[in-house]
């Protein structure tokens, strides 16, 4: 089936290649084609150019674009979005004083969800699952990424894991699934931090493998969480089975999670809203992509990951939402932008690059998603008609969203 859009505003993201992610000063460069046409093939970008150049395109259906830009689609790098009810409550302690880890010490947080998810049907857990994924790809996001972290024993852990998957099945889009088993300590193993590792390295991770229902292993690498000596080792343990490396870091505090991060050649480190010279340095000499979750610092009132100072020593960074129950209760990535641009001072050019090819390299599907390419899946949005790209960002509070297509067909 062939699927022509024609009389483009504007082609924005167009690039002949994306062998690598962008940093520094190239994150300024958005390329992009006015008045132009693409069309779409059996779901993959086949062609485009300018409206001057057309080609007649027999048995094609037409959508005219006039006064819209076509863009590739949000990719969404670093999401919790399974799991079983909500944390309200927990909002309106932080409103009244108390902090996220004051939350946690009293059973709210991380442990409050596993306890909700562990008390929840497998068959209820992809329900609600499955309504958070419907809306976030309604609001642009055409590739996710999902973690467990919120069961805590094997079975809940193997059960989320399970529901990515099935959620993988039946959606169409690229979703990868991230072994996250150690995001906090469960009541049981409060006083026996090494005894939950051994659990995680000799009973999750090879029951994780042995099913095949993670693409990556993650850690939340962080002062009363996991130690960076309990990171290197857990990262060593998932390398025997394959699983590739990504971290939470640098949330309140920076332990050196980043660099040894770095030494295991995790694909991306997360959050970085506290930078030190040093974490700077490490990601210098490494492939590894910096990710930025803007959303949880506005919902948490916390800092902002420094996109400047990492743009500025020449390193790439990648915008994710960070969809979860406690600090991010959000999937929209349109907000995420919007908030790099006004709170991390990225320009929109840096912020669609951070959100498209640079998270693309962050979920590793970089060679297939993530630019106006030919060959590159169709995963696309379709704004209103707006002034400029600049827009979405500017008009924070609307959607501006048209239509969402994944591999060519409209959602």
């Amino acid at each position: 089936m062939k699927l022509l859009f024609k009389n483009i505003k504007q082609l924005v993201q167009v690039r002949e290649e994306t062998l690598k992610p962008l940093k520094g000063s190239e994150m300024k460069e958005l390329p992009l084609l006015d008045n132009a046409w693409l069309l779409v093939e059996d779901g993959k970008i086949a062609d485009f150019g300018k409206m001057a150049d057309l080609p007649t395109f027999e048995d094609a259906s037409v959508i005219d674009a006039s006064g819209k830009m076509l863009l590739p689609g949000w990719i969404d790098s670093h999401t919790h979005l399974v799991y079983a009810g909500n944390r309200e409550q927990e909002f309106v302690d932080r409103i009244n004083g108390l902090t996220y880890e004051e939350i946690a010490e009293k059973g709210g947080g991380i442990v409050n969800s596993a306890k909700k998810l562990q008390e929840t049907s497998e068959d209820d857990l992809y329900l609600q699952s499955a309504r958070r994924l419907e809306e976030v790809i309604k609001m642009g996001t055409t590739a996710i990424e999902i973690k467990s972290g919120y069961g805590l024993t094997t079975e809940a852990e193997l059960k989320m894991l399970r529901v990515i998957h099935k959620l993988k099945q039946n959606y169409k889009l690229p979703v990868k699934a991230t072994f996250l088993g150690a995001h906090a300590l469960p009541p049981e193993f409060k006083n026996d931090k090494d005894g939950y590792m051994d659990l995680l390295i000799n009973e999750m991770l090879p029951k994780v493998a042995e099913a095949g229902l993670a693409d990556y292993v993650d850690i939340f690498c962080e002062k009363g969480y996991f130690s960076v000596e309990d990171t290197h080792r857990l990262l060593e343990a998932g390398k025997k089975f394959g699983l590739i490396p990504k971290i939470h870091v640098n949330q309140f505090n920076a332990i050196g999670g980043i660099k040894a991060a770095v030494a295991h050649n995790a694909l991306s480190v997360d959050h970085l809203e506290v930078m030190e010279p040093e974490d700077l340095e490490a990601l210098k000499s490494s492939d590894t992509m910096p990710v930025a979750l803007p959303s949880c610092s506005l919902f948490l009132g916390i800092p902002y990951t420094p996109a400047r100072e990492i743009l500025d020593n020449d390193l790439p960074l990648a915008l994710a939402t960070d969809y979860n129950p406690g600090s991010t209760p959000s999937g929209n990535m349109n907000l995420v932008i919007s908030l790099a641009c006004i709170k991390m001072k990225m320009n929109p050019e840096e912020a669609i690059n951070a959100a498209t090819i640079n998270a693309a390299y962050a979920m590793g599907i970089l060679d297939t998603h993530g630019s106006i390419t030919k060959g590159k899946a169709a995963n696309l949005i379709l704004t209103d008609d707006i002034p400029s790209y600049g827009f979405l960002p500017y008009s924070f509070g609307a959607n501006h969203i048209n239509s969402v297509y994944i591999n060519g067909k409209k959602v």
